[in-house]
């Protein structure tokens, strides 16, 4: 089921996908394209996760800044003044 919802494009299956390659199978290359995957969907774990893996010499110079770039691309395509209101107003609301 988690690989069926990955395939859909359910970023929080990709996520944990990698979680499960890396941590039951111990497959860095799995994770990493599970990670890459839901990175380029706009998941800010993943691209911290890939983070991580870059600085342990686990990603490539290339793999990391294409990964940086799509995932920016995304949080981008995602912010509308419609969002941003609706946040402000949900941060205002948490105050009181």
């Amino acid at each position: 089921q988690l690989e069926e919802a990955a395939i859909a494009g359910h970023v929080g299956a990709r996520f944990a996908l990698a979680h499960n390659e890396k941590a039951r199978h111990g497959s860095i290359d799995r994770a990493v394209k599970h990670f890459i995957i839901a990175a380029n969907l706009g998941c800010n774990n993943s691209m911290e996760a890939l983070k991580q893996f870059y600085t342990k010499g686990d990603v490539s110079d290339d793999k990391f800044t294409a990964a940086r770039h799509t995932h920016q691309a995304a949080i981008d395509e995602m912010k509308s003044p419609e969002r941003e209101e609706q946040a402000n107003l949900e941060r205002i609301i948490s105050r009181k």
